[in-house]
């Protein structure tokens, strides 16, 4: 049977990948028919009711920057936010907010449901329509044929899924849900790479069961931080305190004798886990020093009687893991209410897809998320923004778009996968990324926003505010570099001053802030917006360094910017030693600056590439 009408889009997946490329590629114009296995479970939160933290919180405020979905959601859910890494420079402060599991999927399916040109329909894809390598739409479990001209893939865990619970295993996409085997089998028929990864989480106690009075008190920053530019105060909902308990010896001993009854050590996993989030076990082996680990005792909700242990995620059988919790000072009574489990999953190498994140070998087909062996909800979504405009850009025949390396976090993540692929869940870092000082998340907005724009998928409401803003950073800088400061003037604040200077020149000062200006000048109508005199005491006391990481990232652009076809025959290239062939020829960079990221890459060889590329007149992008 076939639906009666086709659509520009399919995302298959209503988690955060499938929402945040529903919501671009409707955005962008496109009719969008979003496909879930469960309506009620739109933008649930699997694991960590979280968001954000180093390197993840910049993929956030990228997101929001070019109007996507989680910064509001997460602002709108929050009960609990710390500004991290504080005390340090702001190319590594991260925003984290710990979330009401309720109020965030709330806030997303309503914005879901809000958006124009989205249609949700709720049923389990089974199979792929492809004919001629190009995708033509999908068909679900009751036979329904949907006609598309794109399908975007963010299937998360449920790709083959298998939960493991100690020696006992069985099928599952997530807890309580069934997996997507019909799909993945379908996927491995393509002409496609396929591996199995594995990810897993702590198990959940009951709140009243747990005497707070032995854990340390983690109170939520005041004033809290946001993570939309749109956002204000007025949007957190109540706070909660979170806590801090500690593993001992005696929980190491546990764990230590049950070792041989976790299938991470008894060999019924041997698939590759998260390096930066590892589970308890692995803890406990690789750190077999350390007489304690920290968890992170988080509230799920408002209203909830769970908690979310963070750090003792495992996949121990359910004996040991009551045995485990309840070593904990604090954890004495604990009850169980879910227990931990680990998940393998397939996923798809991701150095078969070009930047756009369209598969290479069947056209009009995208992946976002999990699927492309990332890991946090964060990564998935910035990854399905890209897919969903990309799906829509390609039914309305316009060209592709991604940000570079240059300009985002984002870019950063597309083209370590697309380039590097990954053999572990891919988790975002602010070291990952050359330009960081540039990269921060307070000037997320000034970096994408207007490239948003013109893509289509920034609103008129934004954009007006992102414009009032600009416009009143440039305002306000352009008064401190008219402004003339005296020596007799800062005496009364303690500042030396040997000669005159500009406001601007004394706001480079790192003890001098904006709010030290306005005290020491005659400034007329000084700002007032927080968002405003950040990034004037940032871009002043920074601009140095800024400026050089500019000059060196148009130089790199310049040399990286030559292109490479995709049918590039790297054997004509004499010199090139057979390793880097083989290499070149199965990642198939589309440029000079993904070939420099390739492994072994050496600069006699990039030289060699670059001079054959201009010698036989292949053309430079745009």
């Amino acid at each position: 049977m076939e639906y009666q009408h086709s659509f520009d889009v399919i995302v298959i997946g209503g988690g955060h990948a499938g929402s945040e490329a529903a919501a671009a590629a409707a955005r962008s114009g496109a009719s969008v028919l979003l496909l879930t296995q469960n309506i009620e479970t739109i933008g649930q939160m699997s694991c960590n009711p979280a968001i954000g933290g180093v390197g993840k919180s910049h993929l956030v405020r990228e997101i929001d920057a070019l109007d996507g979905l989680m910064a509001r959601c997460a602002d709108l859910a929050g009960i609990h936010f710390r500004m991290l890494n504080a005390s340090k420079g702001p190319a590594v402060q991260a925003i984290r907010a710990q979330a009401d599991r309720q109020l965030y999927k709330t806030a997303m399916r309503e914005m879901i449901e809000q958006q124009s040109n989205i249609f949700v329909f709720q049923q389990t894809v089974e199979d792929l329509i492809v004919d001629n390598d190009r995708i033509h739409g999908v068909i679900t479990q009751m036979g329904l044929r949907f006609k598309a001209h794109t399908v975007v893939l963010t299937t998360g865990t449920f790709l083959g899924g298998r939960m493991h619970i100690g020696t006992h295993n069985y099928q599952g996409g997530r807890a309580g849900e069934a997996p997507a085997n019909a799909l993945a089998k379908r996927l491995r028929s393509l002409p496609l790479r396929v591996g199995r990864l594995k990810t897993g989480t702590p198990p959940r106690i009951a709140k009243n069961t747990i005497d707070f009075t032995k854990l340390d008190v983690q109170p939520s920053d005041t004033p809290q931080p946001l993570f939309s530019y749109m956002a204000n105060h007025k949007d957190h909902p109540q706070q909660r305190d979170c806590f801090i308990a500690r593993t001992n010896q005696h929980t190491h001993e546990i764990i230590r004798k049950a070792l041989h009854r976790s299938p991470l050590y008894n060999g019924t996993i041997n698939s590759n886990g998260p390096r930066y989030c590892p589970s308890i076990e692995d803890k406990i082996v690789r750190f077999a020093d350390k007489t304690s680990h920290q968890i992170f005792v988080e509230p799920e909700g408002l209203h909830s009687g769970e908690i979310y242990p963070n750090g003792i995620s495992t996949c121990l059988d359910f004996d040991v893991q009551v045995a485990m919790v309840r070593s904990v000072e604090g954890f004495e009574k604990a009850h169980i209410t879910r227990p931990a489990y680990a998940i393998e999953y397939d996923y798809m190498d991701p150095r078969d897809l070009a930047p756009s994140l369209e598969t290479r070998v069947i056209e009009g087909l995208f992946f976002a998320g999990q699927i492309n062996g990332t890991t946090g909800y964060e990564e998935a979504a910035a990854q399905g923004l890209i897919a969903g405009l990309n799906a829509a850009r390609k039914a309305q025949g316009k060209t592709s778009w991604h940000p570079t390396r240059e300009q985002a976090y984002i870019g950063v993540l597309i083209d370590d996968l697309t380039v590097h692929g990954t053999n572990e869940p891919y988790r975002m870092f602010t070291s990952r990324a050359e330009y960081r000082l540039s990269l921060r998340q307070d000037n997320a907005d000034l970096r994408l926003s207007e490239e948003g724009r013109k893509l289509g998928l920034v609103g008129d409401l934004r954009w007006r505010k992102f414009e009032e803003k600009r416009k009143l950073i440039n305002t306000e800088q352009a008064k401190l570099k008219a402004l003339s400061v005296t020596p007799e003037q800062c005496q009364p604040l303690g500042i030396e001053l040997k000669h005159a200077c500009t406001a601007a020149e004394l706001l480079k000062r790192p003890e001098v802030c904006y709010q030290d200006i306005v005290r020491i000048t005659n400034i007329n109508t000084p700002a007032t917006d927080q968002q405003v005199i950040s990034q004037i005491e940032i871009q002043a006391k920074y601009s140095g360094y800024l400026a050089r990481q500019k000059d060196e990232i148009t130089r790199l652009a310049n040399a990286r910017r030559l292109q490479i076809p995709l049918a590039f025959d790297y054997s004509k290239v004499i010199g090139l030693s057979n390793e880097l062939r083989s290499k070149l020829s199965e990642s198939k960079p589309t440029s000079i600056g993904q070939a420099e990221r390739i492994q072994g890459m050496t600069p006699a060889s990039l030289s060699l590439l670059r001079i054959y590329l201009k010698k036989h007149d292949y053309q430079r992008s745009a």
